[in-house]
């Protein structure tokens, strides 16, 4: 069961204080220290941070930056410069939200809105697929959301055990169960059992989990699992969307919880993933810098296109 293996995976090792791990343990010292500091010093913290990222993590700026060539052609080159600025940014603020969210979840009180519960409440008793996307907001969103409603999420378990486990411990406090992505048992018993869950189908994972549809006006590979996982479980499909508005004064975070689909899943895979791309691509516009373009989401190309990184 995945419940068994989460309870694993969440157990304290021995080996975690061996010499190899004492950088992550001092890491996770600072960052509690950061999770307690007001929220002002943590927004310049997060500005100075996205800077020296800008100026260092080459890689991920020449992704974000041509993400938001390909997807924004209409935009100067100036705007694209300073929108993946801004990307950076929400990037490490996101860090500070999530840590917020695990350590100081009180600071959230009064600065949570949600619109559109009422489709989740009438699906009670029905399983549920969140749809969203990939955000900087991180585990900040994630929280603000079970506020409202209970719900499991969707994992990729971290390469490192001790990483793994402290982060399953945190997410812990936020989400009814962590299901791993690829574990199809968990996520059919979950919404077999009437659970809602946080489902992300916007990355790139190849052909063999997806198809060719298109994403901001660029064919991307796009995931088509979690159709078959309706059609087993007859769970129903939800757009979920969660955002920062506001600034250094006054954040707000919205919760958008749109209508049903209807008539999903249909016949045509390529057509269900066009569909489910277009919707998180109308939410993406709504905060466009507060989406992780850092990601490579057209790496994948078909036989004869051309390689756009």
């Amino acid at each position: 069961m995945n419940v068994e293996r989460h309870h694993e995976a969440s157990k304290f090792q021995w080996s975690f204080l061996l010499p190899k791990y004492w950088g992550i343990w001092i890491a996770i010292l600072v960052l509690m220290i950061f999770a307690i500091l007001p929220w002002a010093i943590q927004w310049r913290l997060a500005e100075g941070l996205s800077k020296l990222g800008w100026k260092y993590l080459k890689s991920r700026r020449k992704t974000t930056i041509r993400n938001l060539e390909l997807c924004f052609p209409e935009k100067s080159e100036l705007e694209i410069q300073e929108d993946a600025k801004q990307v950076f940014f929400n990037m490490m603020l996101g860090v500070f939200e999530a840590l917020n969210a695990w350590y100081c979840p009180s600071w959230f009180k009064k600065r949570i809105h949600i619109h559109g519960l009422e489709h989740l409440q009438q699906a009670q008793g029905k399983g549920v697929l969140l749809l969203s996307s990939h955000t900087t907001l991180l585990d900040a969103g994630g929280y603000v959301s079970s506020c409202f409603f209970d719900f499991d999420v969707v994992y990729r378990p971290q390469n490192n055990p001790l990483l793994d486990m402290l982060i399953r411990r945190c997410r812990a406090t936020i989400y009814k169960n962590q299901i791993s992505k690829d574990d199809m048992k968990g996520l059919i018993h979950s919404l077999k059992n009437g659970h809602a869950i946080w489902y992300s189908p916007d990355q790139d994972f190849g052909l063999k989990q997806g198809v060719m549809a298109p994403f901001f006006g660029v064919q991307a590979a796009t995931l088509t699992a979690h159709r078959r996982l309706m059609k087993i479980t007859k769970a129903s499909a939800i757009p979920l969307f969660f955002y920062r508005e506001g600034d250094i004064r006054d954040p707000q975070y919205h919760i958008l919880l749109e209508p049903p689909l209807d008539h999903f899943p249909g016949l045509d895979e390529v057509e269900d993933a066009t569909r489910v791309n277009l919707i998180l691509e109308n939410q993406i516009r709504t905060q466009p810098t507060q989406y992780m373009w850092f990601h490579r989401r057209f790496k994948t190309r078909l036989k004869g296109q051309e390689k756009l990184y």
